[in-house]
């Protein structure tokens, strides 16, 4: 955002030195009687103190009528105010005129080359002073209301990033207990088990957290560390079950590493285990990672036991509910999410799809 507005303030002096450039050209070059014909000096006076009362009524228009009447709906007042500046500029003009008798030395000047025509010289300076201030007076609120615009946009835009950052970070920190709390009670019924293998599971577990603490706190992580990731926990996960449950992890081979938002897939893996596994009846889970290009695919698919009559969606939690939340504000209308309850062979199937 700071550089996009250094950029602006330098293409804003650039288009107001060019006006001063191009106005100072037209004021200070223009003969009123024209070329190879003396001008008095006081000509010239009037030209430079018209010239910077336009600079004057330029910037008195932007830093002041334009922002305190025209964007605060004064509209009337402000055109009010602008026939006034235009006035004032005329009057001004047109009393320097008469004090250094501007148009008598024109005349004196133009009588030694014809004769005179003041009436119809007089009007065309009148009305070109009137032309020049009123397209000043234009540039500078085009100028100025664009700007205002630009920098209005440029600010709600930086405060909806603050925003999204902020709801990303507690997002991002309600995941890692839940996941964190999820982990621990399962090691949990490792102990009372077998100690020897809650021991390895601790291990793999310290491995973990190290990833979430310290490889997930950049804003983005890479696939091939997410895999990994995702690969300790199901390893985990496998100490604690029996022979009737069958895991399958594949993954890309080879694998192109793209990066992406962390601890985006763990929440559907965890799904599966927390409710696709059972003690006493077979079950499968499957997860397989598939890529194309730049995009990326997870599809887990996982029996259903359902305990106490409640749903999938009744067990899901904060968990999922946080991971379609970051994924919402990461990858708005470039991602795909399919869940298919009603699968054969009583199967509940995720398919997740990011566009990188």
């Amino acid at each position: 955002m700071t550089l996009q507005l250094s950029k602006s303030k330098t293409v804003s002096i650039l288009i107001q030195t060019l006006i001063w450039v191009v106005l100072g050209i037209v004021l200070l070059f223009n003969q009123p009687l024209g070329w190879g014909i003396t001008v008095p000096y006081q000509f010239w006076i009037k030209q430079v103190f018209t010239f910077f009362l336009l600079v004057g009524a330029y910037y008195l228009n932007a830093y002041l009528l334009v922002p305190r009447f025209l964007l605060k709906s004064r509209t009337g007042v402000y055109f009010l105010l602008m026939l006034l500046v235009i006035a004032t500029i005329m009057l001004l003009t047109s009393w320097l005129d008469r004090y250094m008798q501007l148009g008598k030395l024109v005349n004196e000047a133009f009588m030694k080359h014809g004769p005179p025509k003041r009436g119809e010289r007089r009007h065309g300076y009148d009305i070109l002073t009137l032309a020049v201030s009123a397209l000043v007076l234009g540039i500078s609120t085009s100028i100025t209301t664009t700007q205002i615009w630009q920098r209005d946009r440029q600010r709600h835009q930086e405060m909806e990033q603050e925003k999204i950052g902020s709801e990303l970070s507690f997002l991002k920190a309600q995941i890692n207990p839940h996941f964190f709390f999820n982990t621990l009670n399962n090691i949990y019924a490792l102990t009372v088990v077998n100690v020897e293998t809650s021991r390895t599971a601790l291990h793999q577990l310290s491995r973990m957290m190290r990833y979430v603490l310290y490889d997930t706190q950049n804003s983005t992580t890479l696939l091939s560390q997410e895999i990994a990731f995702i690969k300790d926990y199901i390893s985990l996960m496998q100490l604690r079950l029996t022979e009737k449950v069958a895991v399958n992890f594949f993954t890309p081979i080879p694998l192109q590493d793209f990066a992406l938002a962390p601890m985006l897939f763990l929440t559907f893996v965890e799904n599966a285990f927390k409710h696709g596994v059972s003690d006493t009846q077979p079950s499968a889970i499957d997860v397989i990672i598939t890529q194309d290009a730049n995009t990326v695919n997870l599809m887990v698919k996982n029996s259903i036991f359902i305990t106490q009559g409640n749903n999938i969606e009744e067990n899901q939690g904060i968990g999922l509910n946080n991971t379609i939340r970051r994924l919402d504000l990461l990858y708005p209308g470039k991602y795909t999410l399919k869940v298919d309850e009603t699968a054969e062979g009583n199967m509940y199937i995720v398919n997740l799809t990011i566009n990188l």
